[in-house]
């Protein structure tokens, strides 16, 4: 399925080429041109190599999960369905508890409460939140962990990287103005001044420019679990101005922490933090046949 979506989608498949470019050269440039020469002979090269690598591979982890991963799509029925029973017994559909359920005529099928179509996907998704090019894939409720992961660590491999670029930049400041013969020595061998500080300005810039998209992004997707709202469900009851009373999107709040643990996952929340498979939500359920209880 994320191998049909790639062919059909040429943005996100341009983007997810570039997610990877982007990693490669970020982690090319802090071991070749920070850390090697700033910290060489010393023990913190190896450490912050180690950890920086670590964090690149955790979100490479998440991205695949989350690219990978099934948002939640709604599964198609085997047969056509007769929509025509369904709209002639809605008072016995409200009776058989099926109440926000809804029909899809693009996908020909019913689909549960907060599921909503993907026009890229061609697909109705479980709590939609949107569809991303950078992961090729939609955001929804079965994926949604995954995606916050790897845009927590893309922002701590920005911040980390942005670090290490100022302190290496520093260090070859003084460096120079104590006009280090050893350094001199081995000009021929070292890289040339211009290469290294356009290095350093290229992943500066991809660092701040990807920290600050994703640490918004990772800002919003909290707001929308804490108040249970997708941006979808945010912009539809603003149109229709149907927030408390609407008929479309009427569900309990629950507490913040339950609503956390539903995307998450109910272990322990250092277990949030890795790309592990987690029970699914409880609300919702993910077994549904494609036609709910009625009779037709």
């Amino acid at each position: 399925m994320a191998a049909l979506r790639c062919r059909r989608d040429p943005c996100g498949f341009v983007c997810l080429i570039l997610t990877y470019f982007s990693v490669l050269y970020a982690d090319y440039v802090v071991i070749q041109y920070v850390l090697i020469p700033a910290y060489s002979g010393s023990v913190w090269c190896s450490l912050h190599g180690a950890v920086f690598n670590v964090i690149l591979l955790l979100l490479l982890a998440c991205h695949s999960k989350a690219v990978f991963s099934d948002p939640g799509m709604v599964p198609l029925p085997d047969t056509a369905i007769d929509f025509s029973d369904l709209r002639s017994q809605s008072s016995r559909k409200n009776e058989r508890g099926c109440e926000g359920w809804t029909i899809c005529s693009r996908c020909e099928t019913y689909r549960p409460p907060r599921a909503h179509h993907c026009r890229v996907c061609q697909r109705c998704i479980r709590r939609m939140d949107h569809h991303c090019p950078w992961i090729n894939n939609c955001v929804g409720e079965l994926n949604q962990k995954y995606f916050i992961q790897f845009l927590f660590y893309t922002g701590l491999a920005s911040l980390y990287s942005i670090a290490l670029v100022v302190t290496a930049w520093i260090w070859r400041i003084r460096s120079e103005r104590g006009g280090d013969g050893e350094r001199d020595k081995e000009g021929d061998e070292a890289p040339s001044k211009h290469l290294v500080v356009a290095h350093y300005i290229i992943l500066l810039v991809e660092s701040v420019l990807f920290g600050v998209f994703v640490m918004v992004i990772f800002y919003d997707q909290l707001v929308s679990i804490i108040t249970d709202e997708t941006p979808i469900e945010q912009m539809r009851n603003r149109l229709m101005k149907e927030r408390t009373t609407g008929n479309q999107h009427s569900h309990t709040r629950k507490p913040k922490l339950a609503l956390l643990r539903e995307v998450f996952g109910r272990g322990s929340v250092l277990c949030w933090l890795f790309p592990l498979h987690s029970s699914p939500p409880s609300a919702g359920g993910i077994s549904y046949s494609a036609l709910p209880d009625y009779d037709v």
